[in-house]
């Protein structure tokens, strides 16, 4: 018994050296990390103590990581609004006893958020938050205002918002072009009418093409960024570290429906330029260079024996346009566009979207492993090289807007003349079962020329109507009905 005693004497002497022997031991080593970690931050700083950025630093060099982006929030959030969209009544079904006991069919609102670009009310969004829309709310710091739609442009995702109000924080505005891959990015949003939220990234990429956007003549060439970017965000303001506007935050890459590192904008320089094209004229001043090209690809550029995949191929040129009379060819590799590299289709629609009708732009190209260069004079949409101001007619009655069709457009549809439906929401003409984009050429055996006629004449209009014209996808349509 005795020696049992001793035994476990020893066993828990020996436990309890252990301790103090590990103890000691780590406590030892923890001494010198400590010493270690010290010794280099002494000897090196940490990223976010590096050039911090002041207001006095203007060169490229001084967008590193800031410590914070505080400056940059209080900067921009005043500037970024909350938008809502009415759009009709809610579809669900409902029974005799919602209407009773319930609240019964609703109207649909969706929302978003825009970038205040005016002390006098401008706003930047996207086409796709007020899209449909029947009535439109902006809400900034509390206060709701009625907006008023000034035009969109569904080939950039753009759309211009105006409300009746003075000395607004406009936000500053910076340039998309200068924007660097690896700088650091916040971007703004104001979703589900919250204060506004901020979160951080950098850019991952330029001039990406990610296929989403509609219009005769998609412009693609998104700024991509892991700042992240969720549902409500649309149409708000991605922001340099100085608070400056570079972007306008427009889609998610994401098979959820929320933020999945990949997050894209609008290049402030294009959005900007779309804007104001829309406020001056009403109608965005689209320069066509009168050619079409592709990017390209490994197996092309094996094919035509081409060194690098930069550049973009003309696959057609069109007849009389601007790159014909300047003698560009099918196959020509354009490589650059008034000294700027064309890096692929994404740089090239970007490049031409700076421009107006009547501009004067010299294109370097290789022609079966030749250099040469051109000067191509753009055209509008028409053909001509002056403003051009779409005729358009709106009408709330028959729910929709009624443009004439462009030059490029009506040699697409093999069409002389026609008014495009465009903008639908509920009303006379989507009850007939017609649809966006649907071109009316000839009603009631009459041609169909000028919008606003067009448009009153079918308000106005009771009997026996008849409809000819061409569907979106060129197939033509011929319909008899009886108006009361």
């Amino acid at each position: 018994m005795q020696n049992m005693k001793n035994n476990l004497k020893i066993i828990l002497l020996a436990f309890c050296g252990g301790i103090l022997g590990a103890w000691a031991f780590q406590a030892l080593n923890s001494a010198e990390e400590i010493q270690h970690q010290a010794a280099m931050v002494t000897e090196t700083k940490t990223p976010y103590n590096v050039n911090h950025y002041s207001s006095e630093d203007d060169g490229p060099s001084s967008y590193n990581a800031p410590f914070s982006f505080v400056e940059a929030s209080e900067k921009s959030t005043p500037s970024v609004v909350f938008i809502k969209n009415f759009s009709g009544t809610d579809q669900r079904r409902y029974s005799i006893f919602d209407y009773f006991f319930g609240s019964g069919p609703t109207q649909r609102v969706s929302t978003g958020s825009g970038v205040i670009i005016s002390k006098d009310g401008y706003i930047i969004t996207n086409n796709h938050v007020i899209d449909r829309a029947e009535t439109i709310e902006v809400v900034h710091q509390r206060r709701t205002y009625p907006a008023k739609l000034i035009g969109t442009d569904k080939n950039t995702d753009i759309a211009v918002l105006k409300i009746e109000a003075d000395d607004l924080p406009a936000i500053k505005q910076g340039s998309s072009r200068d924007l660097r891959i690896g700088e650091w990015v916040i971007a703004v949003g104001n979703p589900f009418n919250l204060t506004s939220t901020v979160t951080a990234g950098i850019v991952s990429a330029k001039e990406r093409q990610i296929n989403i956007l509609g219009g005769e003549f998609p412009l693609e060439s998104f700024i991509q960024t892991d700042a992240p970017i969720n549902p409500g965000n649309s149409g708000g303001a991605l922001v340099n570290v100085k608070g400056e506007l570079v972007g306008i935050n427009t889609a998610i890459l994401s098979r959820t429906g929320s933020y999945t590192g990949y997050g894209f904008a609008v290049p402030v320089d294009i959005a900007v330029k779309i804007a104001n094209d829309l406020i001056e004229f009403g109608e965005v001043q689209k320069a066509i260079p009168g050619l079409d090209v592709v990017e390209i690809t490994p197996e092309l550029a094996e094919e035509m024996r081409l060194r690098d995949l930069d550049g973009v191929i003309v696959t057609h040129v069109i007849r009389n346009g601007g790159a014909e009379k300047a003698g560009l060819q099918r196959n020509d590799v354009i490589t650059s566009i008034q000294g700027n590299n064309i890096t692929g289709k994404g740089s090239f629609e970007e490049a031409l979207s700076y421009h107006y009708p009547g501009d004067r732009i010299r294109i370097n190209y290789i022609r079966n492993g030749e250099r040469r260069s051109a000067d191509l004079t753009l055209q509008n949409l028409e053909g001509g090289t002056g403003v051009l101001k779409r005729e358009f007619y709106s009408s709330n009655l028959l729910g929709a807007r009624l443009e004439a069709v462009n030059a490029i457009e009506r040699d697409r549809l093999g069409i002389e003349y026609g008014i495009k439906i465009t903008g639908m929401t509920r009303g006379y003409l989507r009850d007939l079962g017609l649809n966006n984009g649907f071109v009316l050429t000839q009603i009631n055996g009459e041609p169909a020329k000028n919008p606003e006629r067009i448009g009153k004449y079918l308000e106005e209009f009771s009997g026996r109507l008849r409809l000819e014209g061409v569907t979106p996808t060129g197939q033509t349509f011929m319909q008899s009905y009886n108006i009361r």
